[in-house]
This record gives C-alpha cells, structure tokens and sequence, in this order.
C-alpha cells in the first residue's frame, strides 16, 4: 500500500489515533467501524468499483451527503443515529486534514456538513408510586426475580446508566457503612455513588444465593453470564406492563432503564439539590444535560409559577353577559 493510500490512513485512523492517541471506549470504536462499514459499501454501489479499489477522492462531500440521505430514506435511521455516523465520518477526515496536507480541501468541505436539528421529545420520568409499583412487581422467591428487583432497585438508587449498573462486580462495592459503589461509566469516567442501606442488602442477599468472585458481574443469568441491556429492556416491559394494571399512567409511558436515571435526576432537582452536585452524581459532562431535569419536572415548573408577584397576575375574565344582536350578527355570517 502507499504510505497514504486511503486504506492505509483508515487502518491509522483506528489503530493509532481512536485506540492508542484517543484512547476511545470500545462501544465508540465500534459504533465508527459499523459507520465506515456501511459507508464503504454505499459508496463501492456508487461507483460501481469494489471497496479495496476505493480512493480517498471517492469520498467527497458530495458522497457524504448522499450516504447521509440513504440512511434516512432507504434505511429508516433517525436523526440521531444520523448524526452519530457524521460525527464518526468527521473524525476520520479531521484525522486525515492532519495526515495529508493535500486532502485538506475536501475535508474541510466535508467538516462543514453540519448535523440535522431533531425534535426532542419531552423527558419521560417516573412518579414515585410508579416506581414502587414497578419494583413490586419481581417475584423474589424466585433467583431471577431476586435479581431483577435488585437491578431496579441499584438502578433507582444511583441512577446509574444501564451497562455501568451490568458491569458492576463486588469489588466496585463498599458494603460497610458508608456504603457506595464505584461506576465505570461514559467517556471512561468513574464517580462515586452512596448506596442507601436497603441497597446494600439486596446486593449482599443476591450475592449469598449466587455467589459471584470480586471481580465478576453481580448481575448475571442462568448461566452464569453477564446480563445484556436488551435482556433487561425485555423483562423491565414485562414489569411495567404488569404494574400499569395498578397505575394506569404506567400505560401512557414508555420506561426504559434510563427512565430510572431520569427519574433519578428529576427527583433530585425537585428536591432542591444544587444542579452541579446531580451532574457529578450522574456522570453528565455538561450542566446544560443536567439542567434537562429541571425544565422536564412539572411540580418544579409549579413552584416557580408560585413565586411569580400576585400583582403581576392578569385580573379574572369578565363576565360573559349574551347579546341577541351579536348572536344574530354571527348567525348571519
């Protein structure tokens, strides 16, 4: 291969700039492989030549644009997922601005391709009888429900994401008092939660019935492997679909497992917890995410409407006195 050949700079780009300089997680390594996977194979379609025989020059602004179109209209991708594989294709050509002076026309053209704006749908939460409502639900005589009463609970109490709660093993938990669990989350980030005491207990009777080394996951199934979130996203549906026979408003609410870090971090706006202490506990990069919570709790949005100068208030509505010739007047329209 050439020294900058365009396979070779791919090659580079994910050998030595996403896993030795970057030191990128490996779901985002992935997450650009499935990107470049399927962009290879939109672009060889194109231009009607096989993907080894591709160059750098195929790749033009003019392909990105199109590749991004045919993931909306002919593979049904959303504008987030859109975006995130722009995101992955404006990495590899910052990487090459840098490796290939004269590239850096078509990759600043290519760097200008902005991301697509995306309605965001308003933040789906979970009400406190809610939450214990679902929570009732795992039959815990059980070892399976024994485990996924745990999980939820774990999830609720430290609003942790998904697969940093999946990953958790004993080590990463201090079961004295005070208790807490270290996290491995986003953007290889740790943080520190406390465990409420009845956490604690959950854990240490899940790990006296299937006793798991300090180094392994808690969370595990039959078989003693690791669960998968898609797993847990399945038996969460069952719960909730179970527990909206008691709380009907469960029905009109999509609840995934995030929505317990949602309803995690609501909880705690509205309780009055100053915001940079929720993005620590919750691992945000950015207040602005955290700051998502206070707009989402409408009993926050309340208070503030009550504090609001009485005076400021607009009057009560006139009454209404009817007039026979306005009516007819209406009437005759």
């Amino acid at each position: 291969m050439k020294p900058n050949s365009f396979p070779t700079l791919l090659h580079a780009f994910f050998h030595e700039w996403a896993g030795q300089q970057r030191n990128l997680s490996q779901h985002t390594v992935l997450s650009y492989r499935d990107t470049w996977r399927l962009f290879l194979r939109f672009i060889s379609q194109r231009k009607k030549r096989a993907v080894d025989a591709l160059l750098l020059t195929d790749l033009d602004a003019r392909e990105v644009l199109a590749f991004l179109q045919h993931l909306e209209d002919e593979r049904k991708t959303s504008v987030g997922t859109r975006n995130c594989r722009l995101a992955a294709i404006h990495s590899f050509f910052a990487f090459v601005a840098r490796r290939e002076p004269l590239a850096m026309a078509q990759c600043a053209e290519i760097a200008r391709i902005p991301v697509k704006k995306m309605n965001r749908p308003a933040m789906c939460y979970l009400e406190a009888e809610e939450i214990t409502a679902i929570l009732k639900q795992p039959d815990r005589s059980s070892l399976e429900g024994q485990r996924d009463h745990a999980l939820l609970a774990f999830l609720y109490n430290t609003g942790a994401r998904i697969q940093e709660a999946l990953n958790v093993c004993p080590q990463a938990i201090r079961f004295e008092p005070p208790a807490q669990v270290e996290l491995f989350g986003k953007g290889r980030k740790t943080r520190i939660c406390p465990l409420w005491p009845e956490t604690v207990d959950l854990l240490r009777a899940l790990r006296k019935r299937r006793p798991r080394a300090d180094d392994e996951p808690i969370f595990v199934n039959r078989y003693g492997e690791p669960l998968s979130a898609a797993g847990v996203r399945f038996k969460l549906n069952q719960y909730v679909q179970a527990a909206a026979q008691q709380v009907t408003s469960l029905a009109r609410k999509r609840v995934t497992p995030h929505t317990f870090r949602h309803s995690v971090g609501v909880q705690m706006v509205a309780a009055g917890i100053d915001a940079t202490v929720v993005r620590d506990w919750l691992g945000h990069a950015r207040l602005d995410t955290t700051n998502l919570y206070a707009r989402a709790n409408l009993e926050t949005k309340r208070k503030v409407l009550e504090l609001i100068d009485p005076s400021t208030k607009p009057g009560k509505p006139p009454r209404w006195k009817q007039s026979p010739e306005l009516l007819a007047w209406l009437d005759s329209l």
